[in-house]
């Protein structure tokens, strides 16, 4: 694996050996930080009463957002009638 030389600020050099878990090269914990977030990475984090109460509200944001998107284009539509 080839590898580049880079310069960082003496915050930023802080800030990820303040990251670092034992053992860990910098470049391992650029990728750590950087690397994609996988659906499965949340699992369990919610309770079932938090999870049951986030799925509820975004119904219901999902309901208003649907009813409003219907209004904006019955209004398009008067315009064009």
């Amino acid at each position: 694996m080839s590898t580049k030389t880079i310069s960082i600020t003496e915050e930023a050099y802080k800030r990820l050996a303040n990251l670092r878990k034992s053992n860990e090269s910098f470049s391992e914990i650029i990728s750590r930080i950087t690397g994609r977030v996988k659906l499965s990475d949340f699992h369990g984090i919610l309770s079932k009463e938090s999870a049951d109460e986030l799925e509820k509200n975004i119904k219901k944001l999902r309901e208003e957002h649907n009813k409003s998107f219907i209004k904006r284009i019955k209004n398009i539509k008067k315009e064009f009638d």
